[in-house]
């Protein structure tokens, strides 16, 4: 099935859709090496599924905090088998968490229908990449890289900076030839932005879609969630903080545990 980003648009729904987190890394900060086969990680991905994923994300290269690259080599080694596996298996969305415009390009050669780029379209290559494969493409705000993230912060107003830098990179996007019903937005929670900044973002998340664009939020056992909920474990606590970002009016929440924040999200009260 061809998805358009705007098949994600809320339009009235009582919850976001939630994106389960599929990384087949030796090195991810809270589940790194539990998926890291092909095998496992078809598992892992058939079970978000029955725990409700309406889509499913994989990466195969760590973001977290202090995290050293890896090859455009070693990632698709990591990732093309699985999405070869999980897209012929699966009825939702594929998405491939990648900064690289090579592994986007062969990713949805392999069965991937969204282009997640953690880095706002950093790599030259990946708007034209992203208008050529005619995918839905993640763009996000991102403030530093991996080794900087517990050092170095956004500084001044957080929601003018993050909208300031979404909409050049939507710009960047559309001038590639991406199209607009094709851009899904992340504020990026966590991705140099401090505790504070980072449920700001939150509580202001339909900020970022500018009236157009699905707004994706990932904060799933993120550092930032200790500050807001001390004694609450991880998961708990990401269940919590996808209820206000989807009460702030969130599209998307990209979570680990999709089971807890669904029950959390589908609670009445």
């Amino acid at each position: 099935m061809k998805y358009r980003a705007t098949d994600f648009l809320r339009q009235g729904a009582s919850r976001p859709l939630l994106m389960g987190v599929l990384n087949v890394t030796p090195d991810s900060f809270s589940d790194g090496g539990l998926w890291n086969s092909p095998e496992k990680a078809f598992e892992h991905a058939m079970d978000l599924v029955d725990q409700g994923a309406d889509m499913i994300d994989v990466g195969g290269e760590s973001t977290r905090p202090g995290a050293d690259p890896v090859s455009s080599e070693e990632e698709m080694s990591r990732i093309i088998p699985v999405l070869k596996d999980i897209s012929a298996s699966v009825d939702v969305p594929i998405s491939v968490d990648t900064m690289k415009a090579s592994v986007a390009e062969a990713a949805v050669s392999a069965g991937a229908d969204i282009i997640n780029d953690v880095t706002g379209l950093s790599d030259p290559l990946m708007a034209s990449v992203a208008a050529s494969s005619d995918v839905p493409v993640v763009i996000m705000y991102i403030h530093g890289t991996p080794k900087t993230f517990n050092t170095d912060f956004a500084e001044g107003n957080i929601l003018d900076s993050v909208t300031s830098f979404l909409r050049e990179k939507i710009d960047l996007a559309l001038d590639a030839g991406v199209k607009r019903h094709n851009i899904i937005t992340d504020p990026g929670v966590g991705f140099g932005t401090t505790h504070d900044q980072s449920m700001e973002i939150i509580r202001n998340s339909s900020l970022f879609g500018f009236n157009e664009y699905p707004v994706l939020i990932g904060p799933s056992r993120k550092r930032f969630l200790s500050k807001w909920y001390p004694d609450m474990e991880r998961d708990v606590a990401t269940a919590e903080v996808c209820r206000v970002a989807s009460d702030n009016g969130a599209d998307i929440v990209r979570v680990h545990n999709v089971n807890e924040v669904l029950g959390r999200l589908l609670q009445t009260f």
